[in-house]
């Protein structure tokens, strides 16, 4: 009886490993092949100076991480971060190019262009500084460039599947 229980909250807690905090993921020794069967194919593959490669697992739209896993040129896992964390978000700035942005944030949620202003602005789901209102960090283009960046809350809707 002890031996399943042991067994199931180990599967339980495998199921619940994220690819920053994946026990199975190790630098220097796991290799790209690793990271796909466990996780499957990424959401985009941006290519580094080198030969390495980053790739991209976003959780967007319902989600709240972005997880980029840097490998080297010779395939191995060199890290992972999220880039929806504060840290990450707080490396944006005004006059980046949107491929910057997306580098480090990776796939947007949504994007809205604003006629009046000219400017077209990207959001993101993170996570809420406390909980019981959802959040959403946007990041504001005009002419190709970014112009500022900020977060905005998201009340819930009074009609189920509205809030999105």
């Amino acid at each position: 009886m002890k031996t399943a229980a042991l067994v199931l909250c180990a599967a339980l807690l495998a199921g619940c490993a994220t690819l920053d905090r994946d026990a199975r993921l190790r630098p220097g020794e796991s290799r790209d092949a690793d990271v796909m069967a466990i996780y499957g194919p990424p959401t985009r593959v941006w290519p580094e100076p080198g030969g390495g490669r980053t790739l991209e697992y976003s959780t967007q739209p319902r989600g709240k991480h972005c997880y980029m896993v840097h490998l080297g040129a010779d395939g191995r896992l060199i890290g992972v971060e999220d880039g929806l964390s504060p840290a990450s978000r707080a490396r944006i700035e005004p006059g980046m190019t949107p491929e910057q942005v997306s580098r480090i944030l990776g796939s947007e949620r949504s994007r809205v262009f604003y006629r009046n202003s000219g400017e077209e602005v990207w959001d993101w789901t993170i996570e809420p500084e406390q909980s019981g209102y959802g959040m959403r960090f946007n990041v504001y283009f005009k002419d190709g460039r970014v112009l500022r960046s900020g977060q905005s809350m998201v009340f819930p809707s009074r009609f189920f599947g509205l809030d999105d």
